[in-house]
């Protein structure tokens, strides 16, 4: 298939991107003139690459023929200091455009990047399903099979540093005094990149001939554990001395104490979770270590 993918810089999109390629399929990518391309610059020469910033949209959709689907995996989270109407701009108007110029090209499938939390814990959250929406509208009026992936909390080596699954299993690999944390009753639902990118072929796969215009898939493991366990397993098993002070960071207001995904629908298309909890930490912070990456 041809596939037109977002965010292919990122962490989700840079894994995802890796594997379309060696499953055969050709890729082209949206990105900026600017954008980092470090985790994938050994795959550049098999990708067809457009800056956004130097040629519209429009033009691109027109210089482009043969499209299978648009995979949108590119969001701001609004950690940089980004106004909500940044993140607005980077989560709805944008993918929206994206979405208009699918219909009008006549592609069959949008697969979008879309969240388990609720709508108004921030920004962003509201942004994402506010896109969802927008695709259902689009879906429901017959234009075009929108199908939304709604994602726990995914991790795994190289992810941003200001995440906070990222900045717990840095802080242990390198065995920092202390790390400061809520009281850790927070029931989460972690997964392992390569599960989550695992979710992506499967409905790129297993959705050609879905009746419903409308597909919406909880990506998971289906199996929280609280905050608390979770960086007690990650000081466990990095063999760190690190102090926890469970307790010292209150909730956040309009905390969610308990997320988990419904992968009844997922599973009904032959994907399970392959990568336990242990192990994706296992692997993550092995690679941390290799890098040397100070957190």
């Amino acid at each position: 298939m041809k596939l037109l993918l977002t965010g292919a810089t990122g962490f989700l999109g840079s894994h995802l991107t890796r594997t379309l390629v060696s499953c055969g399929h050709e890729v082209v990518i949206l990105k900026r003139s600017f954008s980092d391309c470090r985790r994938i610059c050994d795959l550049l020469p098999q990708l067809v690459c457009f800056d956004v910033d130097r040629l519209s949209l429009s033009e691109i959709f027109k210089q482009v023929e043969g499209i299978s689907a648009v995979i949108h995996t590119a969001t701001c989270y609004g950690r940089r200091g980004e106004s909500a109407a940044d993140v607005f701009a980077s989560n709805t108007l944008y993918p929206l455009q994206l979405l208009e110029l699918a219909v009008a090209a006549g592609i069959g499938r949008f697969v979008n990047t879309g969240t388990s939390l609720d709508r108004f814990l921030n920004p962003y959250a509201l942004s994402k399903c506010q896109f969802a929406e927008w695709g259902r509208l689009s879906a429901e009026k017959g234009d075009i099979r929108f199908i939304n992936l709604e994602l726990e909390h995914f991790y795994g080596p190289d992810d941003d540093g200001s995440k906070f699954t990222t900045y717990v299993i840095r802080s242990c690999a390198h065995d920092l005094s202390e790390l400061k944390l809520t009281a850790g009753a927070q029931l989460r639902d972690f997964i392992y990149i390569d599960d989550v990118v695992d979710a992506y072929v499967t409905v790129l796969e297993g959705t050609h001939s879905a009746e419903e215009s409308f597909l919406a898939y909880g990506v998971g493991s289906g199996q929280p554990v609280t905050i608390r366990r979770f960086v007690e397993m990650v000081r466990q098993l990095a063999g760190a001395t690190t102090r926890l002070d469970f307790g010292a960071v209150p909730y956040r207001v309009n905390e969610v104490m308990e997320t988990c995904a419904d992968v009844t629908a997922l599973k009904s298309l032959g994907w399970v979770p392959r990568v336990s909890l242990e192990e994706g930490i296992c692997r993550t912070i092995t690679a941390e270590r290799v890098k040397g990456i100070v957190a």
